[in-house]
This record gives structure tokens, C-alpha cells and sequence, in this order.
């Protein structure tokens, strides 16, 4: 990937961070983007749709993809499978697309190991009893899920010091600016090094 450029952001965090409507914010304000849509063995909540949210399989055709090489990250959560296919993100890269992910804190650690060039925010509110008081208003998850996910969250946060920013989700209109400001730089910082670079080959 040495020769290549390419705009990627990596979003992560706790479920009930704001992730999905800052993921609307990038995608309203950022042209020709591209979202990566997870693989997952879980099954679709009311109004997901495959292929929209997530593509749903099963978990022995998501083994059966592991096997064959086709995830460039894979983890177990909450006893289902999820991950993120190979091929649409190396053509998104071709076409020169805005690429978006938003996966967990191992994810990040995959992703940025095949591309050395994204960066990455986590998310979090302001503290676990406003995260607590989002996923129960949400009403899509038992209690005894929901604080599956608050434990997962506190072993999460450990790992917010591997990211690039940190992004305090206390107030969404200033998050929303906040997570665009990084979207942008991202984008000019990899233009200017790109144009640097070409200028230089015309210069040997």
C-alpha cells in the first residue's frame, strides 16, 4: 500500500456513543463516500435491511469466508460473528472513494495494520450513566444485554488511547463539527502528500 492513497476514517466506541448519527453527518457533507458495511451472523433488528445496516449470514458462511481469506477483520461479539469483506473496500481505494468504518477497538487494530494511512476516532458520552441511560431510551435490547454492552464498554475504553482522536460525544451539534474538522484535514493533509509525491517523480 506503499503507492497508494487513500482517505479512510476509522469510527469506534461503545454502542450508544452517536456513532451512527455522526456516521449521517460524514455522509451528508462528504462527497463520493463510502460507507463499509459490516457481515454479521446476528439477526436483523425491525427495519434493518441487508445490505443496508449490515449483510446478515449465517455463522457457517461467515467460517467458511474466514477459511477463504475474504475478511480483512473478523471478531466475535455478543456470540455473533462480524466483519468486514476485502473486495468492496480495495475497489472503493480504486475509485478514490471517502471510505468509513465503524467497527470495535479490534477492528481498528486490524484495519490500521493493513492501512497505515487512515486515522481513526473513538467516541464516547460524557460518562457510563448518560451511555446506560441511551441504551435503555433506545429500546431495542434487553437488560441483561444492555449491560453486556456497559461491561464491554468500560474493557473498551482501555483501548481509546490506540486512536488517533478521542471524541467526547456530550454535545452533538459541537460533535458534529468536531468529526467533519477531522473528516476534512484527513482529506486535505493526503491531497497536499499526494500532489507532493507526483510533483517529485516529475522532478527525477
Amino acid at each position: 500500500m506503499n503507492n497508494v492513497f487513500y482517505n479512510m476514517l476509522i469510527i469506534s466506541g461503545p454502542s450508544g456513543a452517536g456513532k451512527s448519527t455522526l456516521t449521517q453527518v460524514l455522509q451528508e457533507n462528504i462527497a463520493n463516500f463510502y460507507f463499509s458495511i459490516s457481515t454479521t451472523t446476528r439477526s436483523p433488528r425491525e427495519h434493518e435491511l441487508h445490505g443496508r445496516e449490515y449483510f446478515f449470514t449465517t455463522k457457517e458462511a461467515f467460517k467458511e469466508g474466514i477459511k477463504n481469506g475474504e475478511f480483512l477483520e473478523h471478531e466475535e461479539v455478543h456470540d455473533n460473528f462480524y466483519g468486514t469483506s476485502i473486495k468492496p473496500i480495495t475497489q472503493a481505494i480504486q475509485e478514490e472513494k471517502f471510505i468509513l468504518f465503524d467497527v470495535d477497538v479490534r477492528g481498528h487494530n486490524s484495519i490500521k495494520k493493513h492501512y497505515p494511512l487512515a486515522k481513526s476516532v473513538f467516541i464516547v458520552p460524557k460518562n457510563l450513566q448518560v451511555l446506560e441511560e441511551r441504551l435503555y431510551s433506545r429500546g431495542t435490547d434487553s437488560k441483561e444485554t444492555i449491560q453486556k454492552r456497559l461491561s464491554n464498554a468500560k474493557e473498551e475504553l482501555k483501548y481509546a488511547n490506540a486512536f488517533d482522536y478521542l471524541l467526547i460525544n456530550d454535545n452533538m451539534t459541537s460533535s458534529k463539527q468536531a468529526i467533519l474538522h477531522v473528516a476534512k484535514s484527513l482529506m486535505f493533509v493526503n491531497h497536499e502528500t499526494k500532489m507532493r509525491t507526483l510533483l517529485a517523480q516529475y522532478a527525477l
